[in-house]
């Protein structure tokens, strides 16, 4: 089976998890930008969490997709309007189209990201143990590029779970372009797309180094995304960051959601495409379970920052966690009893 680019949007790309364990070797780590919503995308489909998904970047003409065969699909992720041949489908759930259907994304409203999970993932060559697209270094994915007009994504052979979901589905089609389960995914508790979000951050590495009154005006005023930012880094615009005094620092570890100030005081948080090592100071580490909302704030979009300490952070990731298990469980029970 096959997925067929008729128009590739502003800038798709293939995504799993990312490439772990080469960091050491000076490779990035690449992998979705908004790892939850990639991995619900996957759970919803049937797949491993870690398959190879569609990742979508929503600041333009979204992309339009035709299936060569019946096919089960799941977006995830932005608010997006999407129809499969001119009717409107929902976001969240697995949807069964029909050999030949084509599938259109439309204006995006809140968020800027979304993600195409496929039953059986896409079919390409790992690169080091994943799929990810790497684009600077042309690894990964599709020839190590963005989708372009014309190509064509094998899909690999779906699970036994992708598999009774897809007879399920099928078996609901009458007249329409699609068939979707009666249930529905509580999408808003997993990702709050909110025109101004709140960023829960960790104290960083060199908190204490920088002015009290930048340290109020960073927990306190929002910040800007600018358009300068990319799946490196999202850029801001604010009230400057400024140290007690000059620092001399050694290069060291970033991780995703690292704040780093550079020497113009306006914060960078480092994302999926991130460099290994960095020496600017940092004031603060995104906690992981807000990471999905950076990675959906469009340009324009203020952000403001609450500081929370490791246990709060950690107690935040164990609910989200909780939650998915709880969706892979449900989804198993609604699949297999059908």
């Amino acid at each position: 089976m096959s997925i067929h680019v008729v128009k590739p949007g502003m800038f798709t790309t293939i995504q799993d998890k990312g490439r772990k364990g080469y960091q050491k070797y000076g490779v990035l780590t690449s992998g979705g930008m908004d790892p939850l919503s990639l991995r619900i995308a996957n759970i919803l489909t049937g797949n491993q969490e870690n398959e190879a998904v569609l990742e979508i970047t929503l600041m333009g003409p979204g992309p339009v997709f035709t299936s060569q065969k019946d096919q089960l699909v799941t977006v995830t992720g932005a608010d997006v309007e999407i129809d499969i041949d001119g009717e409107q489908a929902p976001l969240w759930k697995p949807l069964f189209i029909r050999a030949g259907s084509t599938i259109t994304f439309g204006p995006c409203k809140r968020g800027c990201r979304s993600y195409l999970a496929a039953a059986g993932g896409f079919d390409v060559e790992p690169v080091m143990q994943s799929k990810s697209t790497y684009v600077r270094a042309r690894i990964g994915g599709l020839e190590g590029r963005p989708l372009e007009k014309g190509d064509v994504l094998p899909v690999g052979e779906p699970s036994p779970l992708a598999s009774s979901l897809f007879q399920m589905l099928k078996s609901k089609v009458t007249r329409g372009a699609y068939s979707a389960p009666d249930w529905t995914v509580n999408h808003a508790h997993f990702l709050p797309l909110r025109k101004s979000p709140v960023i829960r951050v960790l104290a960083g590495r060199h908190l204490c180094d920088f002015q009290k009154e930048s340290q109020q005006a960073f927990f306190e005023r929002p910040y800007q995304v600018t358009p300068q930012s990319d799946r490196m880094g999202c850029r801001l615009k604010g009230e400057p960051i400024r140290l007690k005094q000059k620092l001399e620092l050694i290069s060291e570890a970033v991780a995703f959601g690292s704040i780093q100030i550079p020497p113009d005081g306006q914060p960078i948080i480092l994302l999926a495409d991130r460099q290994t090592t960095g020496g600017y100071p940092r004031i603060g580490e995104v906690a992981t379970v807000d990471l999905p909302l950076i990675a959906q704030a469009m340009p324009g979009a203020n952000l403001t920052f609450q500081q929370i300490d490791r246990q709060e952070a950690e107690q935040a990731l164990f609910s989200q966690e909780a939650d998915i298990k709880e969706l892979t469980t449900r989804l198993k029970l609604e699949t297999f009893s059908f």
